[in-house]
């Protein structure tokens, strides 16, 4: 694959530069950026595929740069330092976001799973969507209101609004939508629980996670669980009862 990275800080560069160089042969890098306006040269230059970008840099930021990674279709992996709260935007919408300090078992997990889709996706660019869906929630300081799964071709990039609940089936995560078939995802339900709004999702199960607008009726009829408004019939764990019946108040109060 080849690739670019972008980033204003000199250590942040050099660092990842070697940490690819030595732990990730599937990757060439073509080129090391030192701004946008430095990024945006080198993908009319170059045939680009991935791009590690960080996002907060003096002048012009990260996000700046997607009109030019639509147009080169290339990925792009963020390496960043971002709050918690720009973090769940980035996971929810990301092709993978690294933390700095960069771990190595990261990295190369990362680079591994990039490989793969841009495999699967050559001459294609389901991710344009998702970074400006990104850039747009950032910008806003709004819990993201979309949010992409790994679909096995590529992406499917889903409003939250529409997520009736989603189901633990082993290391794999089931979504339920209104008006769509459900989507099978290989990421654990705890990735999910994290991104998600907390005042409109609750895990109520260590195998479910709801979302409040599609409640019709919380009972104890045959043990604690919720009656959704599509006619489903969902379990509650007893130790996760009074949290949903403390949201629920909330949430119609």
């Amino acid at each position: 694959m080849n690739a670019i990275i972008v980033d204003d800080e000199e250590f942040a560069r050099s660092s990842l530069y070697f940490l690819l160089q030595e732990h990730c042969g599937q990757v060439n890098i073509l080129g090391i950026a030192k701004s946008v306006a430095e990024a945006r040269t080198l993908l009319q230059q170059s045939a680009v595929d991935l791009i590690f970008l960080d996002i907060a840099m003096p002048g012009e930021n990260g996000f700046d740069l997607i009109p030019a990674i639509k147009q080169a279709g290339a990925y792009v992996i963020f390496t960043t330092a971002y709050d918690q709260y720009a973090l769940k935007a980035i996971k929810a919408n990301a092709l993978d976001y690294l933390l700095k300090p960069i771990d190595i078992d990261e990295l190369t997990e990362a680079v591994g799973k990039a490989e793969k889709v841009i495999g699967a996706n050559k001459g294609e660019q389901p991710q344009a969507g998702n970074l400006q869906n990104l850039a747009a929630s950032l910008s806003d300081k709004a819990e993201p209101r979309k949010i992409s799964l790994p679909n096995g071709q590529g992406y499917s990039l889903v409003s939250i609004d529409d997520i009736v609940h989603i189901e633990a089936d082993s290391n794999y995560s089931v979504f339920y939508f209104t008006g769509r078939e459900q989507i099978t995802v290989s990421k654990v339900l705890k990735e999910y629980e994290e991104i998600l709004p907390q005042d409109q999702f609750i895990r109520i199960h260590k195998s479910s996670i709801v979302n409040l607008n599609y409640i019709k009726e919380y009972n104890y009829r045959n043990g604690y669980e919720v009656l959704m408004k599509n006619g489903e019939k969902i379990a509650v764990s007893r130790r996760r009862a009074s949290d949903l019946a403390e949201k629920l108040r909330i949430y119609t109060s």
